[in-house]
């Protein structure tokens, strides 16, 4: 699999091509229900944990890579499928072979809600809703060489993916054994927001993603470096949502740029645009106009890092 990631002149406008997602942030309602349900169906493991008052804070990944923390909120409402917050935390894996150990895993445990699979030319991608409906992807990319473009967006499809065959063509007993100890990590976020216009205005004028599919039906897709996207905004089911309520779900998405260089341009765009934002040094902390708060930090983050947020 390709992974290059093009290297040009800096722009101070936008986010730089090295750009990548990191740990998402859930509040969930059933702490230990949640942990076992990632563990079991996505495998993921117990990193670390925190108590901060009366919330338990779980950070869980693969190997050494935080993927997800959950923060214990049991006292907050449902996810409201209508308000702005996720669409769904999409997990990136390797290759096939790990994908598909993945997706059987998901698909057995009964837990899972199987909402459908797609071919998007440039990944090929499974879809589930965990116990407290939020939403997953387990995905695999193309070699970015075969990604196609055309009139300035990158060409990406909705064409059929039947799970069986995919799991007969790719499942070994091998990577099932593996579990955890196969890489994985955030790809990308997909977020529902309540107006396109609005949420382009921030993710890609302020925080500097940049646009990669234009024209989709109530969605933009963007990202940095030419990736097919590193976050994507939809109003499918959230058209007109005003800011969130305090509910499970959400709690953070979290972006990682290269070095602090990057914050310095980012907190100019930010102010430039009379956004409120906290700057710790490490990393630069911003509402959406949402409410969603979105956390981009320079590398390294530790599952010590996360736990502070």
């Amino acid at each position: 699999m390709s992974t290059t990631i093009p290297q040009g002149p800096t722009d101070e406008r936008v986010l730089a091509p090295a750009t990548s997602m990191d740990a998402v942030t859930l509040h969930v309602g059933d702490l230990e229900g949640m942990t076992s349900y990632y563990a079991g169906a996505i495998a993921l493991e117990p990193l670390e944990e925190r108590a901060r008052g009366h919330q338990v804070h779980r950070v869980l990944g693969r190997g050494t890579t935080p993927m997800l923390r959950l923060v214990h909120t049991p006292g907050l409402p449902a996810v409201d499928p209508r308000q702005a917050g996720l669409f769904h935390t999409a997990f990136l894996f390797d290759d096939a072979t790990s994908l598909s150990a993945t997706v059987y895993r998901a698909a057995q445990d009964p837990r899972s809600r199987f909402v459908g699979s797609s071919d998007h030319l440039v990944s090929e991608a499974f879809y589930f809703t965990d116990p407290e409906g939020n939403g997953i992807e387990l995905y695999t990319d193309r070699d970015r060489d075969l990604w196609l473009h055309r009139d300035g967006n990158l060409v990406m499809g909705v064409e059929h993916l039947d799970p069986n065959a995919y799991l007969r063509a790719h499942l070994t007993q091998e990577a099932l054994d593996a579990g955890p100890a196969l890489a994985g990590r955030v790809g990308h976020v997909h977020l529902q927001v309540g107006d396109i216009a609005v949420a382009e205005a921030f993710y890609l004028d302020a925080l500097g993603f940049e646009a990669t599919v234009r024209g989709y039906p109530g969605a933009l897709f963007a990202s940095a470096g030419g990736y097919h996207h590193h976050v994507a905004m939809n109003t499918w089911n959230s058209r007109g949502a005003g800011p969130r309520a305090s509910t499970l779900g959400l709690g953070d998405v979290a972006v990682t740029v290269p070095g602090r260089e990057d914050l310095d341009a980012l907190t100019a765009r930010l102010r430039a645009r009379g956004l409120p934002f906290a700057d710790d040094g490490r990393s630069v902390t911003v509402r959406d106009p949402w409410e969603t708060r979105v956390t981009v930090s320079v590398p390294g983050t530790t599952t010590e890092d996360l736990l502070t947020r």
